[in-house]
């Protein structure tokens, strides 16, 4: 618990220093809104007395300057709330560009220890709760303490005994925000976690949707959410009570400063007090609500502190974001393919169960191919994470042309690499915008190409709207070798220098998996190859065999024959 308070404190004032500069604009204007709030008080208090003591010389100029004050407050009170707005939208906007950095930055093994939802919930959800703490929160924090004490000091300077009654309910104040706030954020993290664990809940479902049906386990599951549903519903109540309870203590203590300053000053008002008496006593009645505003509104803002901190703990988890600067980037045009070399590496996903992959080494030269070999969990998949550059050795290290990977940025990794798995990665839309994902940009030219080079072709005449097709998530509406013949299309589009294959035939019918590598055949020309596959048919890739058993290398040949 004393961990996750540094986490969140040190956060807080990272935050803090990053929005220094919108934050100071919205505590200065409101600073401002505050100096004419005495005015508007005092013009109100001189008409009042005037009226009451029927000082007519003195109304007009008093109305003239309350209403000015009024005008020129709403004016000020305006673009206050929208940079405040602006602020929070920039904070949300620099969070968000941040966290998703980090995440891109960590790649797919990030998923090894968040789950999906979890982490879409940090991204979106509770990065958009935020939005109050930037442009609600942090100027409150910097502004409640001098405004409110500004207001104190001018009511004691005009009147004594109600300015140390002001004073004496404003410093109580704190006490009780510090109860209640501690109670806020305990409760807010709990709804945060109920949030969570609903969203995970309903993606897991959404994505198992066919085996609870066929399973009977519909009613069951519904059951389940609705629990979910109506535990995070009774959590955001809890919040939301002791927010206004919070809310509440402020409203008890203006109203017992009001009370205390009427009683007190009701003495000197007997009788026909002088217009200056009036005024003064006026003044102080009337500015009651203006000390508690500030605090008010910190109060009010005090649910958005709370999110902070759970938000604080979600992103502490993400890996840190580190940056890498490229040696030589000529590589990154490499049209003949690159070389691949592995200097006794190792890696462990946890220290504690073991390493996974031992001293391995190998040169892979510009062009060649590699087929790596092993029964299932001998390293082969831990391999290929560690060449896409979503994890890193934990010893040795893998170079690309003679350069180490670690130089290299993610985005420059990924140029280098295309990728084709087990199962592509398909999304809901058109052919054409999932060939396209690979080159946004790519021309028409380039695009039939890799079409034409991948058959695709083939099978868009049995299509209703050929290349305009849409296709569900996944895939859905096309067969395992139309959708891998899509991810060849992208590696093509894509033309980059290292071509990584892991099982790409894998569950197919012997047909259609010799038709998928002839394809890939044609397409490793020219291109670095690293291959990993169970299939016999495989073996019509001639190249180097590495062979893996227990994330050792057993054995490194040549060419095969």
């Amino acid at each position: 618990m004393k961990a996750d308070k540094t986490i969140a404190k040190a956060w807080v004032k990272a935050q803090g220093r990053a929005s220094r500069s919108r934050t100071s604009v919205v505590v200065c204007l409101g600073l401002l809104s505050t100096l004419l709030g005495l005015l508007q008080a005092w013009a109100l208090a001189r008409t009042l007395a005037s009226v009451l003591t029927h000082d007519t010389d003195s109304i007009g100029p008093a109305i003239v300057a309350f209403l000015l004050a009024c005008l020129l407050r709403v004016i000020l009170s305006t673009v206050q709330e929208m940079t405040a707005i602006s602020a929070g939208i920039q904070g949300r906007r620099r969070l968000r560009k941040e966290v998703l950095d980090r995440i891109l930055n960590e790649g797919p093994a990030l998923l090894r220890r968040h789950h999906s939802a979890a982490i879409a919930a940090t991204l979106v959800d509770r990065i958009e709760a935020l939005d109050g703490y930037f442009a609600r929160w942090l100027p409150a924090a910097s502004l409640w303490l001098v405004s409110q004490w500004l207001v104190v000091i001018a009511v004691y300077l005009e009147n004594h005994q109600a300015g140390l009654i002001l004073a004496a309910c404003c410093a109580v104040l704190p006490i009780f925000q510090a109860v209640f706030g501690i109670a806020t954020a305990v409760a807010s993290r709990k709804q945060f976690l109920a949030m969570a664990r609903l969203q995970t809940r309903f993606l897991d479902r959404v994505k198992g949707i066919a085996t609870i049906v066929l399973s009977g386990g519909t009613e069951r599951e519904t059951q389940a959410l609705a629990k979910s549903a109506d535990d995070l519903r009774q959590r955001t109540m809890k919040v939301l009570r002791i927010a206004f309870l919070a809310s509440a203590t402020t409203d008890v203590a203006m109203v017992v400063a009001l009370v205390l300053i009427v009683v007190t000053q009701a003495h000197t008002l007997m009788g026909h007090p002088s217009n200056a008496v009036l005024t003064r006593a006026l003044y102080a009645v009337l500015l009651v609500p203006e000390a508690f505003a500030s605090f008010r509104a910190l109060s009010a803002a005090y649910q958005d502190r709370a999110h902070a901190t759970a938000a604080a703990e979600a992103m502490h988890e993400l890996a840190p974001l580190t940056e890498r600067i490229v040696t030589t980037p000529d590589i990154l045009h490499a049209d003949s393919g690159i070389s691949v070399t592995a200097e006794n590496v190792s890696f462990a996903w946890d220290e504690q169960r073991g390493t996974v992959i031992h001293d391995i080494s190998f040169v892979l030269e510009a062009g060649e191919t590699l087929i790596l070999e092993g029964a299932s969990g001998a390293g082969k998949s831990t391999l290929l994470e560690l060449l896409l550059g979503f994890v890193s050795p934990s010893q040795g290290r893998i170079l690309f042309d003679g350069q180490d990977m670690q130089d290299f940025s993610p985005r420059q990794i990924s140029s280098l690499i295309s990728w084709i798995g087990q199962k592509p990665v398909l999304f809901a839309g058109t052919i054409r915008e999932n060939i396209l994902f690979a080159k946004p940009d790519a021309t028409a030219d380039e695009l039939d190409h890799a079409i034409s080079a991948a058959a695709v072709d083939q099978y868009l005449s049995s299509l209703p709207d050929g290349l305009e097709t849409r296709i569900g998530e996944g895939g859905f509406g096309l067969s395992g070798g139309q959708a891998q013949r899509i991810a060849i299309a992208r590696a093509y589009l894509k033309n980059s220098p290292l071509l990584l294959l892991d099982e790409p035939t894998s569950h197919l019918d012997p047909k259609t998996e010799a038709s998928i590598l002839a394809s890939l055949k044609d397409l490793a020309k020219g291109r670095t190859v690293i291959l990993c596959s169970h299939s016999a048919q495989a073996r019509q890739f001639q190249g180097r065999h590495l062979v893996l058993d227990g994330g050792r290398a057993i054995a490194f040949t040549g060419e095969a024959a």
